[in-house]
């Protein structure tokens, strides 16, 4: 699985890095080091922080935009069907699902706890992988 460090989690986030590693350093969110000594958060672990983080809200939500409509964030959950799919992006306090089919799903290798963005445009939502 895809790991990723404090400043990545904190654009993903959509938070100051300075945020991300309160965070980390008060247990809200699990990191491990890797060998050059990076603390690094599993990608599980931020998808399932970055949804518990919008359900609950806080002091530290800031103000969102959208450059162009692109949200990036990570996968937050992914429903395969026989032909069709559904997936989530936390994207800061943006939760966004998308359906598209599972040949695009498996095309793109999307799974939870990965990078991805989110397009949207009029009542569509296009998933790049980053």
């Amino acid at each position: 699985m895809q790991s990723y460090t404090i400043g990545q989690a904190a654009r993903l986030l959509g938070v100051s890095p300075d945020t991300a590693r309160r965070w980390a350093d008060a247990g809200r969110v699990t990191t491990h080091r890797d060998e050059a000594g990076r603390r690094l958060i599993d990608g599980g672990d931020l998808a399932a922080f970055s949804v518990e983080l919008a359900k609950g809200g806080g002091e530290d939500d800031a103000s969102h935009t959208s450059v162009r409509n692109a949200f990036p964030g990570i996968v937050t959950a992914i429903k395969l069907g026989d032909v069709a799919a559904q997936v989530e992006i936390q994207a800061g306090p943006h939760r966004l699902v998308s359906l598209l089919t599972r040949e695009a799903v498996e095309e793109l290798g999307l799974e939870v706890g990965m990078e991805a963005t989110a397009r949207v445009k009029s009542t569509n939502v296009h998933i790049d992988r980053v």
